[in-house]
């Protein structure tokens, strides 16, 4: 019989999925920064990349601590999460619905490495790795400020203009028709006194 695994043990396989994670964050954090409209969303998007990279050596400091092996393991989590942002981009949304858009899908990645992250400085400082701790909940506290700053940006703006927009889409679809029931309207009449 196998021996059953430690926390330490899932502690070290946490602490790959989330270097992974951050990697692959890395790649998709410059396209959601090109496919915003907002410049004030462009750069948070830019300035969290620069905040993961330095997360990323923040992690392997925590891999030296422990004298682990600097390795990742596929983050299936942020892959989807990911995924779902990419099919986000290929929507034909108008601008400020694609930066409502886009801020949604930043913060679901933002939760996801929250709770990663919650989790990794819990099981650290229960070990009592109180420094490998307070290297990661530097970390928690950047992705914490990420996911702020995005809502700053949504309830600043950016989620009333997605639905002003859709106001403005519906009176001109409603101007649209009434117009064109106008002139049904005449070219009716005239047929009718053409008739008589």
């Amino acid at each position: 019989m196998s021996e059953s695994g430690t926390l330490h043990d899932a502690f070290i396989d946490e602490l790959r999925d989330t270097y992974d994670a951050e990697k692959q964050l890395t790649k998709a954090l410059p396209k959601l920064a090109k496919a915003s409209t907002s410049s004030n969303l462009r750069q948070a998007f830019e300035a969290h990349l620069e905040e993961t990279q330095g997360q990323i050596m923040r992690l392997e400091e925590v891999f030296g601590l422990l004298n682990e092996k600097v390795q990742g393991k596929h983050c299936d989590g942020i892959a989807g999460i990911i995924e779902e942002g990419k099919s986000i981009m290929e929507e034909d949304f108008e601008d400020t619905t694609m930066d409502a858009c886009l801020i949604a899908a930043g913060q679901r990645a933002e939760h996801y490495e929250m709770a990663a992250y919650g989790t990794l400085v819990a099981w650290a400082r229960a070990m009592g790795h109180d420094d490998v701790a307070d290297l990661l909940e530097q970390t928690l506290d950047e992705e914490k400020a990420a996911d702020e700053k995005l809502t700053a940006l949504a309830e600043g703006g950016v989620n009333q203009k997605a639905a002003d927009a859709v106001e403005q889409g519906e009176d001109d679809a409603v101007a649209t028709r009434g117009s064109a029931t106008k002139k049904g309207s005449t070219s009716t009449a005239k047929k009718r006194s053409s008739r008589r």
